[in-house]
């Protein structure tokens, strides 16, 4: 099959890798794509919100299967777009796509059907969200952005003087544009997080191996919110017991919900998960391979990828083997000096060969901001790789996953030294 995959960061990478793996791929193609994965597939700077150039060139290159991997593209209605044309595609069409793309419609969803998650109340108003605020009066407090914001939009006040700030940042100097114009204000949710992928094809979810972010830039949980620093997966706070209890409380009648409403939902549903002292609860829903997750979650799956897709798309997931090895793996990003705020770009990469490392077995580099100058791979984003390494052990991944880092630089290179370091002292 000639397959395009949409999107151009560390996620894509992971995804085309996987894909690549199945004997039912043939070309494989990435837009915009990056300088990295350009060694793993054809690319083609198309960008992922251009719905319209993009379905024109799926057409013209004629595509047997296109896969939506990024969450403004679905949200825009790619998905629906693809199908006007006659080209079937991964991912859920724009109605479905809302469970992330809306932060208040998700909420409602959950209310509606008595899924567990954090109290809450939207509004549209500045005033009124600091008057429901100052009412309630516990803190830290929760203000998100409602629509698409990077993985940005969410802020945790402390108290009175923060919360107003964060209102004035979202609603009132629009730091995420329209994403701003209604807010989420939830409870404050405590107990470990975890993240659980899940195969859908709107009836059937398959969820895969739970993994565990590290979104803070800096050691010990400190610094900015990145789009992630690092992941491990399985996480060891996820037991099968906690598992078998989100299969039934959460993951079946968020299927069931989604169809009811009727927008069955089709793709990667990602569920935020907290693990409160009352239970589990859902902190957000994504509607797509989470970014860093997918690239510790695809090199556990040991089934076919093309074949499990293909399956959300034509409904037969019940009949399909969704199977990942009782290993672990561990994801450590390398970032730009500077990010998530200034950086710089054009950095050259050492230590790599065609993108990857050489003889370093159960080691992938998924790239995720490079890009090819004058013949050298140079940094060309805030998040630049993901070093993900597996083993049986998660101790053992860590250990490869650092000491492979250990061989790549560039300038300013950042990374965080404690990725795991959480997961494991859960496990002791």
């Amino acid at each position: 099959m000639k397959i395009l995959v949409v999107g151009g960061g560390g996620r894509e990478h992971a995804i085309i890798r996987a894909l690549k793996k199945s004997p039912d791929c043939g070309e494989i193609w990435c837009a915009p794509g990056n300088g990295g994965i350009s060694y793993d597939a054809k690319c083609r700077n198309i960008p992922a919100t251009d719905v319209k150039a993009m379905v024109a060139f799926a057409k013209e290159q004629a595509f047997d299967y296109v896969v939506v991997a990024q969450d403004d593209p679905l949200a825009l209605g790619m998905v629906d777009a693809l199908a006007e044309v006659g080209i079937p595609a991964f991912g859920p069409d724009a109605a479905a796509a809302r469970i992330e793309a809306s932060k208040v419609f998700s909420k409602n969803l959950m209310k509606k059907y008595g899924i567990p998650t954090a109290d809450y109340e939207t509004f549209d108003d500045p005033a009124k969200v600091m008057a429901y605020i100052r009412a309630k009066n516990k803190y830290p407090v929760v203000i998100k952005a409602d629509g698409l914001a990077l993985g940005k939009g969410v802020l945790i006040c402390q108290n009175e003087a923060e919360a107003e700030a964060g209102v004035q940042e979202i609603m009132l100097d629009k730091k995420f544009g329209a994403s701003g114009n209604h807010v989420v204000v939830e409870e404050f949710l405590t107990g470990p997080e975890v993240s659980v992928l899940s195969f859908c094809d709107g009836k059937t979810i398959k969820p895969m191996v739970s993994s565990m972010d590290h979104k803070r830039a800096l050691d010990h949980d400190e610094g900015l919110n990145t789009g992630g620093m690092g992941t491990v997966a399985p996480n060891p706070c996820y037991t099968p017991e906690l598992a078998a209890e989100c299969m039934e409380k959460i993951f079946l009648p968020t299927v069931a919900a989604m169809e009811k409403e009727g927008c069955p939902f089709k793709g990667c549903l990602y569920f935020g998960l907290m693990m409160t002292p009352d239970g589990p609860k859902v902190i957000e829903y994504n509607c797509r391979f989470g970014d860093p997750e997918a690239q510790v979650v695809l090199p556990l799956l040991e089934s076919d990828l093309l074949k499990i897709m293909l399956a959300t798309t034509n409904g037969t997931l019940a009949e399909t083997e969704v199977k990942f090895s009782s290993g672990a793996a561990a994801c450590v990003i390398l970032a730009s000096g500077g990010y998530p705020v200034a950086y710089e770009k054009g950095k050259e990469i050492s230590g790599l060969t065609e993108g990857q490392l050489t003889d370093a077995g159960d080691v992938t580099v998924y790239h995720a901001g490079t890009a090819i100058q004058d013949g050298k791979l140079v940094t060309h984003g805030g998040r630049v790789l993901g070093v993900t390494a597996t083993a049986p052990t998660l101790e053992e991944a860590l250990r490869k996953a650092y000491a492979a880092t250990d061989r790549i630089s560039f300038d300013k290179m950042h990374k965080r030294t404690d990725i795991g370091a959480r997961a494991l002292a859960a496990m002791r």
